[in-house]
């Protein structure tokens, strides 16, 4: 068997960058820009006005007074230059008229007809956005494989972009094999399973950022099995969740190799999650998980995941993992490491752990009530109160909020 770190190693070596696409801006969100974004024109275009008040020539004043002459709200330009001593009303954004290089906020002056009087403090240039103080035209806005966030959104919105260069999302393929799987809605039989898999490895691959599209189950007959795996890779990737142990109806493996596929792994040292199998089939990775579906739900998150963030572009590919304190023992009496399922609390600064029961590969419910994964190595018992190190899984601490 092969190690987890050799695995993941193997995988990402394997791993291809995504081509560009251009998508509308509100569709850009969280994705990665494929292209360095410069300035197209100085940030601000001109100089302009930061506070609703008065515009005027600092050299002009006199006794802090001067005479109001015109209005000019944002959106509007004067073309016609301010005279010395007088001062015209300025509104926030409004390029400076020329003739103008202060601007006084409106609640420091007391207004007395054309008069205007400065009460409050004047410094000289002040309240004014200088053109290109931002950025200058060329400037370098948004760097390439960065991810768009809101505030670069807005950016490139400032800039009069409608659409932006991405990587593109990967098309995942999903698919179920085994005889014993009916699809959800079918009328229950009592000898039959329900598909699970199939809807929760789609999910998880949406909360990657990847686009997945189930493929249906395959019952378990070579021919099928390698009819639905070849139908399979029209997608940039392919995962098949059973039928990829060493039992006699299990074709997953032997389907890639007839189709001409290399399997690059098959089986790592790990629980759950020992029956994984990671191939490249004309051009695209397969990976074939566990049927069992907590194997299929870790092997995915330690495997597939980060091929897929990967192909996106993104820079951090892999779960955080913080430092926990254990509120009860876990134990692994096992001869493989154990990816345990946890549930991690954030109070007051410091993470604690629980352990969330039967930690059966069959078992979801340990998923369900966990949010992290603690590795145990071979026989590793931690006490209660010992700190350990715990892959975070759930959103919720991106806001610190547990």
């Amino acid at each position: 068997m092969i190690s987890i770190s050799d695995a993941q190693q193997i995988i990402l070596q394997q791993t291809a960058l995504q081509s560009s696409e251009k998508v509308p801006l509100l569709q850009a969100l969280w994705r990665i820009v494929a292209e360095n974004i410069h300035a197209p024109r100085d940030i601000p275009a001109a100089d302009n006005s930061a506070m609703d008040g008065y515009a005027f020539a600092i050299d002009s004043l006199a006794d802090n007074r001067l005479t109001a002459t015109g209005f000019l709200p944002a959106g509007d330009a004067m073309t016609e230059p301010i005279a010395p001593g007088k001062a015209v009303r300025i509104m926030t954004g409004a390029p400076v008229p020329a003739g103008c290089d202060t601007v006084v906020p409106i609640e420091d002056v007391i207004v007395n007809g054309d008069l205007i009087e400065i009460t409050g403090k004047i410094k000289p240039g002040g309240h004014i956005r200088r053109q290109g103080e931002e950025l200058r035209a060329g400037d370098l806005a948004i760097k390439a494989f960065s991810q768009l966030r809101p505030q670069e959104i807005g950016m490139l919105a400032s800039f009069g972009c409608v659409s932006v260069p991405v990587f593109r999302r990967p098309r995942v393929g999903i698919l179920a094999t085994g005889d014993e799987l009916i699809e959800p809605g079918s009328p229950h039989q009592s000898n039959r399973l329900y598909n699970s898999n199939s809807y929760s490895i789609a999910c998880q691959t949406a909360e990657a950022g990847a686009d997945p599209t189930l493929l249906g189950i395959t019952g378990d007959q070579l021919a099928n099995t390698r009819e639905k795996i070849l139908a399979g890779l029209e997608n940039d990737i392919l995962i098949t969740t059973g039928g990829v142990s060493a039992g006699d109806r299990d074709y997953v493996r032997e389907s890639i190799i007839e189709l001409g596929g290399e399997i690059l792994f098959w089986k790592v040292n790990m629980k759950p999650g020992k029956p994984v199998a990671f191939a490249i089939l004309k051009g695209k990775p397969v990976f074939a998980l566990p049927g069992n579906p907590v194997a299929a739900m870790v092997a995915f998150e330690i495997f597939v995941r980060p091929a897929i963030l990967k192909q996106m572009g993104h820079g951090l590919i892999h779960r955080p993992q913080v430092k926990a304190i254990l509120t009860e023992s876990l134990n692994n009496k096992g001869d493989r490491p154990h990816l345990v399922s946890v549930q991690v609390k954030l109070s007051n600064g410091v993470y604690t752990i629980d352990a969330t029961g039967d930690q059966s590969s069959a078992r979801l419910s340990a998923l369900i009530a966990g949010n992290g994964l603690v590795k145990l190595e071979p026989s590793q018992t931690l006490a209660a109160g010992e700190t350990t190190s715990v892959m975070l899984l759930s959103r919720e601490f991106e806001t610190g909020v547990a």
